[in-house]
């Protein structure tokens, strides 16, 4: 496609009202910005072409097109444009998606992606009344889920929470409450294991405290070293109170992150001097049922693998973010995958990562990105679900493989 990932950071993912709490949501968007732009030092800001950023709530400090608050916040000149992206669970990915056709036809040379998403400070929304002094206002809490629906839609597609959706997916695929366990326990291991790896995405926050010195936050803090499968078997079902498997122990969480990517086409790292980690070589968006939003990756894979030439069997490295263990399970094993496949997120997924919706994409293309390089493989496949029922998906090369 002739578009290339040169480089990337993120911060920290924290937890629901964790670290990154006091941390306004584009001033946490533009932290990786800026350092990116450190990092490439002998880049001109004034080459980049647009910064494009996904990001899924955009009713609190993200509105009014975080990308563009983000960018003049970290620094960038006021004639680089940005737009913020909302393909829900998908829009880091999307605006790697948009950024790479950009640059392959042509209409740009360097481009910034990234995503953010700050889940605790998401504010409440409250409606209008119908009529003046009226009774019939709604609030929700925007951090997380469906609000203002449409009666048509949920009328014709229902309006279900994402985490009935995954129990969808285990009547649909027999998934026991037992194998979603052992997924879930498997992803904290990995990420347990695999600190030193995730250091080379992480660039550390300083957090502000009254009367103290700054905190530095510099690594994630969702993840719960020493999980067992016995632990977890205890928990409650968390959406079907009748006969459900579905827990907080095998879901991602509600989480907070931003992170940042450089892309460039082929002459715009010839005319900048910049390395690429990888080219992007496909990308595939399909919509599925809403009521089985999970298995989109399925099909939005096997349709990016065509365009890219490439089948399963040459996937040396496959990040399938993971919304809830049923979900993982239920792609994994329509596609004809084991259960533990080593391919499989190997420093861990966003059950025990955490997963900031509008940052997760693009999270999932910096990590595939530096394992590819780190580890000398030559494909990746990047892929993940969306609320409302879709699928993302794009292919990867290590631009240092043959």
């Amino acid at each position: 496609m002739n578009a290339y990932i040169v480089d990337g950071v993120r911060t920290p993912i924290g937890n629901f009202g964790g670290t990154l709490a006091p941390i306004r949501t584009d001033d946490l968007a533009a932290l990786p910005i800026a350092q990116l732009m450190e990092r490439q030092s002998g880049l001109d800001p004034s080459a980049i072409s647009d910064v494009l950023m996904g990001c899924a709530n955009q009713a609190g400090e993200d509105n009014r097109n975080v990308a563009r608050m983000a960018s003049l916040l970290a620094g960038l000149p006021a004639s680089v444009p940005g737009e913020t992206i909302n393909r829900l669970c998908a829009s880091g990915m999307a605006a790697g998606a948009h950024a790479a056709r950009m640059l392959h036809a042509g209409d740009g040379d360097v481009a910034i992606v990234g995503g953010v998403e700050h889940m605790t400070r998401g504010p409440w929304v409250l409606s209008k009344a119908s009529k003046p002094f009226g009774r019939d206002s709604q609030l929700f809490d925007s951090s997380f889920g469906w609000r203002f629906v449409n009666p048509k839609m949920e009328a014709q597609y229902g309006a279900e929470g994402m985490g009935q959706t995954a129990e969808n997916l285990v009547d649909l695929h027999g998934i026991s409450r037992e194998d979603q366990d052992a997924f879930a326990c498997w992803s904290h291991e990995k990420a347990a294991a695999s600190k030193e790896w995730r250091q080379e995405e992480i660039v550390s926050v300083a957090i502000p405290r009254r009367k103290q010195e700054d905190l530095i936050f510099d690594d994630d803090e969702f993840i719960r070293p020493g999980t067992t499968r016995e632990a977890l078997s205890k928990l409650r079902p968390a959406f079907r109170k009748d006969g459900g498997s579905v827990t907080a122990g095998n879901s991602s969480g509600l989480n907070d992150g931003a992170c940042a990517l450089l892309y460039a086409s082929e002459a715009g790292m010839r005319s900048n001097g910049l390395q690429p980690l990888t080219e992007v070589l496909s990308t595939a968006v399909v919509g599925v049922d809403p009521s089985i939003m999970g298995i989109g990756p399925v099909k939005a894979s096997m349709l990016a693998l065509a365009r890219a030439g490439l089948s399963m069997d040459d996937m040396e490295l496959i990040e399938l973010n993971e919304a809830f263990a049923a979900q993982a399970l239920a792609c994994t094993r329509s596609w004809g995958l084991k259960d533990d496949d080593a391919r499989i997120n190997p420093l861990g997924g966003a059950i025990s990562l955490g997963h900031p919706l509008g940052m997760t994409g693009a999270r999932l293309l910096l990590t595939a990105s530096r394992q590819l390089v780190r580890s000398r493989k030559k494909y990746a496949l990047v892929t993940l679900c969306i609320g409302v029922g879709q699928g993302y998906a794009t292919v990867l090369k290590n631009a240092h493989s043959s």
